[in-house]
């Protein structure tokens, strides 16, 4: 099993979501939570397509954490 990070943006109607290490991978969804479950399959196919053409899986590479400052 691998976790690779997703980036979700709030796009002003709904919010959008990309993975950095699956370049071309996004997706949609009108709340957060069907955000989530949208990119999951995004990526699951994304993989499975990388499969079928036999190409390597990229490994993920990045780490990300929240950090808190004052504002």
């Amino acid at each position: 099993m691998k976790e690779y990070i997703v980036i979700f943006e709030w796009a002003g109607t709904n919010y959008s979501a990309y993975v950095p290490d699956l370049p071309g991978c996004i997706s949609t969804g009108k709340t957060l939570e069907e955000t989530e479950s949208n990119i999951k399959e995004a990526i699951e196919l994304y993989i499975d397509t990388l499969r079928e053409d036999g190409q390597l899986i990229p490994e993920p590479s990045l780490k990300a954490k929240a950090i808190s400052v004052m504002a």
